[in-house]
């Protein structure tokens, strides 16, 4: 099973998508019978791919938002411990 395939969600698989796209318009019945299924593959391995750039950004931006946290916190241990 894959996410729904919207261009705007997944352009580093569009052409793939669209590829998929075309051979079941192509092949109504064949693509029960598996004509389409090395484009499935690759359009599979495509969201994998896309899938982990997403998570590393993602994991970057919390590791940047910890840091941030962090120095708001000590900032505000500092300013308890003057007053």
């Amino acid at each position: 099973m894959h996410p729904p395939l919207t261009l705007h969600r997944h352009p580093m698989c569009a052409e793939i998508i669209e590829a998929f796209q075309k051979c079941h318009v192509d092949h109504p019945v064949k693509k029960f019978f598996g004509e389409c299924t090395d484009l499935k593959i690759k359009l599979d391995r495509c969201f994998r791919q896309e899938k982990a750039l997403k998570r590393k950004a993602n994991f970057e931006e919390s590791k940047k938002f910890k840091e941030r946290l962090q120095a708001y916190k000590r900032e505000m241990a500092e300013e308890n411990k003057e007053s």
